[in-house]
């Protein structure tokens, strides 16, 4: 079988073949992973009942795989009588993204196996539908080789094979997705910024070290250590960056948050001038370094310049799927997955089995957890939104967008990262940012007049703030209000001072004092019990009107329960924490969202008839000057995200 390697440009020709797409293997066994490497799944699933008769016979010779069967990342052993599915996550070949937004017409499956049996391929349609293509005896040691046509998958679908073993078993030595193709293969810079996650962030760059493949296309990995804990001094760095060499490059700045990291990692890769790419990868992630080598070579055939993300699995659950593609709603400006494709766990559910996963989902924006930008584009359309955190990335690829260059978030690219499920970014320093840097990019982007729903929908996350005692991120909110009707001129000067001011502001809010020892708070008491145990379900349509009256009436009239400031009410978890659960209450202790302490709520109508007034008047100052401040926000773009003005703001924060 052929090496599978990457064509650079001193081997390329006519007749050369790129690698598109190596089938891996768990790294070390990683069992937790295995059902995004192997499909085992035969279950129904979303499979239409055609597809369901199709596999049945198929399902009684399917078995687990053996962790011991994993003979190294490419080859793995199938069993007498066994058969394994590459119907995967990992290795399955995404055929119709391949077919929309690159070059590539056709396909070249190269199985290498040892030992007897028989490889199948598949291919599936938008609907999630298989259809046997081909199937092949093999024998001894052999090389099959498959041309498979993209042009069935306008929609949706995937390639993909089983092998079948005989009595005797056989065994995968490797295989690969190519395309024949001239071209040489683009280089890459890798940026990641990391504040006070050393451990993670060694664990990334040994990751790449480790990857010979990354390596040959590698020009640099940019570490932007922004924290007080530096990556340089965690045991084990040395030998690292001794064997990575001038592949690896720290930068100490001061902490300009991801936005001012990611922007440095991308002016250090345009100034130096080598890479077709920047990488931008999270440092709290585990990564899967074969992705990296696809978003490249997808890159590379790609019509004309375009940003490559990769998706996102839960760190701590990691076969569950939690961002596949991302898209804004523009009229209400709201960020999120596609409908139905969050948290989708292919230990339940395999590929094979999700139809909705066969189906082509194309992307407003991908996460900087891991995402490919052609350097091409950072020089045509500048660096990060100055925004310290939040909608930088969303914001990047609209702006790509409406300057012709589009955003694929590509099947088989991915790492795990801690899902959001386990942080309550909202209720802390961080919803400041979450409220300005959406209306940034909502007046900088949106197609409708005042920005469509926005303003509205901002004033009903006040309320609900508001409504459930959450007084101190509804604080950030107002002063992010402010700054928003200020203007762009110092986004670029809050970068190191907003968050040190914001931190600083939550000694004044009992609702942001989180404490970890569970017996910091008073035993909750209620001197008079509700005749009916409180709810966690939404009011329904019928009764929101009623109860709607009888909730303001309470939350900004009707006076606190004295006692309800020595003991709280009730203990809240904090998937129970809605806001129509803690309007009914005076006070409550509400768990955080990763279980590691908690806050006591108290209710303060004064706090919510003040800010509840001064949101609507910021609003309505909003609404009124709307128009010109999306003139002075566009016309200042080019500028606060030029490389010049960045380069001002690294050189007034160097860092310790």
């Amino acid at each position: 079988m052929p090496g599978i390697t990457t064509a650079r440009a001193e081997d390329a020709s006519p007749a050369a073949l790129r690698v598109l797409q190596r089938v891996v293997l768990p790294k070390d066994k990683d069992l937790d992973t295995l059902p995004l490497y192997i499909d085992s799944d035969t279950g129904k699933g979303g499979l239409d009942p055609e597809s369901r008769r199709q596999r049945a016979p198929i399902a009684a010779a399917v078995r687990k795989l053996h962790p011991e069967d994993i003979l190294s990342r490419s080859s793995v052993r199938v069993r007498s009588g066994e058969r394994l599915s590459f119907g995967s996550y990992f290795n399955a070949f995404p055929a119709s993204y391949w077919r929309r937004w690159t070059t590539v017409e056709s396909v070249i499956l190269r199985v290498g196996t040892v030992g007897e049996g028989t490889v199948v391929v598949y291919k599936s349609n938008a609907r999630g539908a298989a259809q046997r293509v081909e199937s092949r005896q093999v024998t001894g040691t052999e090389s099959s080789v498959f041309n498979l046509t993209l042009a069935p998958f306008g929609d949706g679908g995937w390639y993909w094979f089983d092998l079948i073993a005989d009595s005797d078993g056989m065994r995968l030595e490797s295989a690969d997705w190519s395309a024949a193709s001239d071209k040489p293969a683009g280089s890459v810079t890798l940026g990641v910024t990391t504040f006070n996650r050393p451990d993670y962030c060694l664990n990334t760059i040994k990751a790449i070290q480790s990857d010979a493949g990354v390596l040959e296309i590698l020009d640099e990995l940019i570490i932007v250590d922004q924290g007080n804990q530096k990556v340089a001094d965690e045991a084990g760095f040395d030998d690292v960056a001794k064997a990575m060499g001038s592949q690896l490059r720290i930068i100490i700045q001061g902490n300009l948050g991801g936005s001012g990291g990611f922007a440095r990692n991308m002016s250090e890769a345009v100034k130096e001038g080598r890479s077709d790419y920047v990488m931008l990868l999270d440092d709290d992630i585990i990564v899967e370094t074969e992705g990296i080598l696809r978003a490249v070579a997808f890159a590379d055939m790609c019509r004309k310049p375009t940003i490559v993300g990769g998706h996102m699995f839960d760190m701590y659950n990691k076969s569950v799927l939690n961002a596949y593609a991302e898209v804004v709603n523009q009229y209400k400006f709201r960020w999120g997955p596609v409908e139905g494709l969050a948290n989708h766990d292919f230990a339940l559910e395999g590929l094979r089995s999700s139809s909705i996963l066969h189906r082509r989902w194309d992307a407003d924006y991908n996460g900087w957890w891991m995402c490919l930008i052609p350097t091409r584009i950072i020089r045509e359309i500048g660096l990060s939104l100055p925004v310290f955190i939040k909608w930088d990335d969303a914001e990047y690829s609209l702006r790509a967008r409406s300057m012709g260059y589009a955003t694929v978030s590509l099947p088989g690219a991915a790492v795990w990262h801690v899902s959001w499920a386990d942080k309550d970014d909202s209720v802390d320093w961080q919803a400041y940012f979450h409220e300005r840097n959406r209306l940034i990019a909502t007046l900088l982007h949106s197609p409708y007049a005042k920005g469509g729903r926005i303003l509205r929908e901002s004033m009903n996350t006040d309320v609900k703030h508001l409504f459930s005692m959450q007084y101190y991120p509804q604080k950030a909110r107002l002063m992010a209000l402010r700054d928003v009707l200020q203007g762009p001129e110092k986004l670029h000067e809050s970068l190191p001072a907003m968050m040190p001011k914001l931190r600083a502001l939550r000694s004044e809010f009992t609702d942001s004092v989180v404490k970890q020892d569970p017996g910091a708070f008073p035993d909750p008491h209620m001197r008079k019990p509700p005749k009916k145990p409180i709810s966690t379900k939404s009011p329904s349509l019928v009764s929101l009107v009623p109860w709607a009256a009888k909730t303001i009436l309470k939350q900004t009239l009707l006076p606190v329960a004295p006692e309800s400031r020595e003991n709280p009410q009730l203990v809240v978890a904090n998937q129970d924490s809605k806001w129509w659960v803690l309007s009914k209450l005076d006070s409550a202790v509400v768990s955080n969202a990763d279980g590691t302490g908690a806050s006591w709520y108290q209710r303060d109508p004064k706090k919510v008839r003040s800010m509840l007034a001064e949101a609507a008047g910021l609003k309505a100052q909003l609404f009124a000057e709307w128009e010109q401040l999306s003139a002075r926000y566009r016309e200042a773009l080019p500028d606060i995200t030029s490389m010049e003005s960045w380069q001002r703001t690294f050189d007034e924060n160097p860092g310790k």
